[in-house]
């Protein structure tokens, strides 16, 4: 790996948000192609910090400022990626389902797919149910965040509202939040479950693969 790479890779991976726009800037005049940059500096470290977390060695604010340098130089690279037209892992439409104004779950998820190479079209929270239908023709995946037992039905009612649109055998659906569980998820009729923003990451490579 290039020099300039490992230090992209390391700054992601300790949250220097500065150093990691820095040396994104460095390796485009440098002329690294930018799907390198994407995928040696930035999807693998985010990668390595899922593994992390789920090793119990990374906690949420770790993994919540480590996916915001990656952000950071995200913001630096996407223009250079349309450019050289390089193809996005998917599109995921994510919110958090209608009467829930919990964000950080949904925001946490959203960056570490966007670290794997997804496309993230991000709804907000308190999102109607025909709001999800309407986007399910552009998307490949949505993403339903709920943090109370209170709206945990209105996932039920977006899956419900997807069908009666024609909309649920176009999009896969994966849903997650602390009082979620996988049994919930397979008695609503979602497609996949995440139990914490890494998870979501492997469930929804999983289900697109299929």
């Amino acid at each position: 790996m290039e020099p300039i790479l490992q230090e992209i890779y390391d700054g992601i991976l300790n949250g220097e948000a500065k150093s990691v726009e820095t040396k994104v800037q460095a390796a485009l005049q440098k002329g690294i192609k930018p799907k390198d940059i994407l995928d040696q500096g930035m999807v693998s470290a985010m990668a390595e910090v899922g593994r992390r977390f789920e090793n119990g060695e990374y906690f949420v604010p770790e993994m919540l400022i480590s996916a915001r340098a990656m952000q950071t130089g995200m913001t630096v690279l996407k223009p250079h990626l349309k450019e050289a037209n390089v193809a996005s892992s998917g599109k995921v439409a994510i919110g958090t389902v209608k009467g829930d104004l919990h964000d950080i779950g949904k925001n946490l998820v959203g960056m570490m797919l966007e670290g794997a190479g997804f496309d993230i079209m991000d709804l907000g929270t308190d999102v109607d149910p025909e709001k999800f239908a309407s986007v399910a023709d552009q998307v490949d995946v949505i993403a339903l965040s709920a943090l109370l037992t209170t709206t945990m039905p209105n996932m039920k009612v977006t899956i419900e509202a997807l069908q009666r649109n024609g909309k649920r055998g176009k999009v896969k659906v994966v849903i997650g939040g602390a009082p979620v569980t996988d049994a919930y998820a397979q008695q609503i009729g979602a497609d996949g479950y995440a139990p914490d923003a890494s998870r979501a990451v492997s469930v929804t490579k999983a289900l697109l693969a299929k």
